[in-house]
Order: structure tokens, then C-alpha cells, then sequence
């Protein structure tokens, strides 16, 4: 890469950077093809480092029949859910499937135990499906999300005590 595609690259990212911080977005991912193997991928996020694990796999075909959601337990009278200390965030925006494929069963339920790594659900983002960990053991007591549903970063997903 020469010093002139450099110097575009680096005012690309600022008003990349520029646009999600105008349109309050938390993340934005770009790919910049400039000829046949010469590109460049542009991921901007907004928050704190994440631990994603990525598997490559198909998106799911949109259910005919969904399965039954996961039964929430009754919620508390908390105000916030992700101010829990057991509480699961997401760790980037997309959608969020409970179960590995459509009419599978759920990967956890409430009630589960859990240990530290079991997968909880995966969060599709821009076609890729990826798997959020328990990030500790224990007993799954709240699903906050719903099969199909979009989440931002940072949502409750869990409740994990």
C-alpha cells in the first residue's frame, strides 16, 4: 500500500469514526475494495474490548415454525436488569438465536446450570454467528431476549447467579 492510499485510509477511519459518534451507532463495519486482492476491512466500535468467539457458518433460514421461546422467569422489580451483578451483556449489536439451528432445542433454559465457556446463545453480526459464553458458572435465573430478536451492545441478555 503506497502513502497516498495510507493517508486516505486514516481519513476514511476518522469519518468513519465521525459517523458513529453523529449517529450515536456503537458499531459500524465497512470493507473497501480497491482492485482484485488489495482491500480493506474497517471495523469502529464504541465500548470496551470484547471476547467474541466467531464460527463461519450459514445465516438460519428464517423459522416457518418457531420454536417455543425460552420461559422467562417472572421479572423482579429491579429498574435495570443489566445493573445486576449476574448479569450477561452483549458484547455487539445483531440478532439473537437461543438455539444452534431452527427447531433445535435451546442451548440453556432457566434453571440451567451453567459452567464458565458453556455457549448461552449466538448473536448473528454481519452474516457471522457468534457464540457468547457463560463468563462464569452458575444457574441460569432470567432470559431477557427473545429468539429472532435484534440487541445493541451492552443489552441485557442473561441473568446468571
Amino acid at each position: 500500500m503506497n502513502k497516498k492510499n495510507h493517508d486516505a485510509d486514516v481519513t476514511f477511519i476518522q469519518a468513519l469514526a465521525e459517523l458513529l459518534r453523529e449517529n450515536e451507532l456503537t458499531e459500524l463495519e465497512v470493507m473497501r475494495e480497491y482492485g482484485e486482492n488489495d482491500s480493506l476491512n474497517v471495523r469502529v466500535s464504541r465500548g470496551g474490548p470484547q471476547v467474541v468467539t466467531q464460527v463461519a457458518a450459514p445465516a438460519p433460514a428464517a423459522p416457518a415454525a418457531p420454536a417455543a421461546p425460552a420461559p422467562a422467569a417472572a421479572p423482579a422489580p429491579e429498574a435495570d436488569p443489566a445493573s445486576h451483578p449476574g448479569a450477561v451483556t452483549s458484547p455487539m449489536v445483531g440478532t439473537v438465536y437461543l438455539q444452534p439451528e431452527p427447531g433445535a432445542p435451546t442451548f440453556v433454559g432457566v434453571g440451567d446450570k451453567v459452567a464458565e465457556g458453556d455457549t448461552l446463545l449466538i448473536i448473528e453480526a454481519m452474516k457471522t454467528m457468534n457464540h457468547i459464553p457463560a463468563p462464569r458458572a452458575g444457574t441460569v435465573k432470567r432470559i431477557l431476549v427473545e429468539d429472532g430478536g435484534a440487541v445493541e451492545y451492552g443489552a441485557p441478555l442473561m441473568i446468571i447467579e
